[in-house]
This record gives structure tokens, sequence and C-alpha cells, in this order.
């Protein structure tokens, strides 16, 4: 294939290595600022800025190039880039997270939710913890967690912060050098802790994802999730 990068710091020279060492060709490779051809590339892979990404999907998707997204801190425009897509019968897929295990994660998180829905003794909080370059708090990662909770109990949304809450989700954001990702859910009760937790140990896993996707999406039509590239339901 060849790919384009939609955002070349640290995840697109890891996505780079991973697509070379599996036979793909970087035809693109765009800072925020470069005018580009997308036309040039069979799929579009976008790791850029809050404030890029859409133009950049929207870009893709009106001249009929797939695109993998996951950048966060955009997501007030998701639906937007969603209708757009379904419009143009284009191919658009967002994660949060793109590794496999953390996806795994999710639908476990999701699992216990509903076992604990219902246990009211217990209070929820969560944790993120990531290097001190990551733009957004709370990751994406840990908003998905936190609505895959709230999908699932009584909970009405999450909040940054320490402050435990029945009506809330806590979460803290951490930031620490060189920490790739760390999410933590807890349950927590005058007698005991349930704790669930995700430790990436490199970005490896997050940019063989985003690859092994965009492999996937193309020659398809629609607007996607990892659930549908590893076929987890």
């Amino acid at each position: 294939m060849k790919i384009a990068l939609l955002g070349y710091g640290r995840m697109g020279k890891e996505i780079e290595k991973i697509a070379l060492s599996r036979g793909h060709e970087i035809v693109i490779r765009k800072d925020v600022e470069d005018i580009i051809d997308i036309t040039l590339a069979d799929v579009a892979i976008d790791f850029s800025i809050p404030t890029a990404a859409y133009n950049n999907i929207t870009n893709c998707i009106e001249n009929n190039v797939p695109v993998i997204a996951g950048t966060t801190g955009w997501l007030e425009k998701y639906d937007d880039a969603v209708a757009f897509c379904n419009q143009k019968q284009g191919a658009f897929l967002y994660a949060s997270n793109f590794s496999v295990g953390v996806n795994i994660f999710f639908e476990l998180n999701k699992q216990l939710a509903k076992m604990m829905s219902n246990l009211e003794d217990y209070q929820i909080s969560m944790e993120e913890i990531h290097h001190t370059q990551k733009l957004d708090a709370p990751s994406g990662t840990a908003i998905t967690l936190a609505e895959g909770i709230i999908e699932n109990t009584s909970k009405k949304g999450w909040e940054l912060g320490t402050n435990l809450s029945f009506e809330n989700i806590p979460i803290e954001a951490k930031r620490i050098p060189d920490v790739p990702g760390t999410h933590t859910v807890w349950y927590s009760s005058e007698v005991d802790t349930i704790e669930i937790k995700h430790t990436a140990h490199s970005r490896k896993g997050f940019a063989l994802g985003a690859v092994i996707a965009a492999e996937w999406i193309v020659g398809k039509t629609g607007v996607f999730s990892m659930k549908d590239v590893l076929n987890i339901r």
C-alpha cells in the first residue's frame, strides 16, 4: 500500500517503521502546514494535532482516500466527520487507542462495569499516565473507558480530578516523562478494591494496530472502529 502519514511526530515515525517492515510505502509525510496531494496515497493515517485532525480527515474523505484517525482532542467534531463520510460514501475509522491489548481492555472494562452496576458500595475512579508531550487530558483512551462504564452503570459522566462522586467518574491525569500510556480503573469499597489496569511498554503496539487498521480498511466503505478490525463482539 501507499500510505500518507498525516502527522510525523513520534507516533508517525513509529508507524513508518512498522509499515515499511510490512512491505508498504510511505508516499506522504505531512507536518501541520504542509500542502499535499492526498490522492497519491491508497490510505492515510492521521496522528497529527487536535486543530489539524478534522481538516485532514475531511480532506481524505473528499478525495476518496480511506483514513485512519488516532488523534485525540478533536472529538467535538467527530459526529460531523461521520456525517461527512456517510454523505461522501467514504471510509473512516477513528480509535482513541489502536493497541490490540487496549481494545481487549475496553471490552473487559465494559463487562466489569455491568457486573458492578448494582453494587452501590463501590466508588469508581480512574487514573491515566502519559508522557509530558501529550497535549490533551484526560487521554482519549481514558474517556473511552469512562464512556464504557457510563453506558453500563448509573454514572452520568466523568470529570478531571480526584474528587469522588456518586454521579461522575473522577479521572486523574498524570504526565511523566517517557511513559507511553498506563490506564487504571478502580472499584473501591470499605472492605476491598477491584482494579483493572493496562500498561503499554512502548508505542509499538499503537503503531502496529494503526497499520493493521489501514490494511483492513482499504476497499471498504463506511465508518468503523477497532472492534470491526479485530472482530471483537
